[in-house]
């Protein structure tokens, strides 16, 4: 089933999600960002250090 198909199917129980993120100190709704802003926050690119003892387990 492709992503499309899923969506379709499902589209009556989905929700909107609020998506925070931590800016100068504070947590703040992305949705609130000016267009620059939500760019920035789109190009992010998450990464783990090797050898870190907090990264995931997979």
């Amino acid at each position: 089933m492709s992503n499309e198909e899923i969506l379709k199917k499902y589209h009556a129980e989905r929700t909107k999600c609020t998506v925070y993120t931590r800016v100068m100190g504070y947590h703040r709704p992305v949705e609130t960002f000016n267009a620059g802003k939500q760019g920035e926050f789109a190009d992010r690119v998450h990464f783990e250090e090797p050898g870190c003892p907090c990264a995931r387990q997979h």
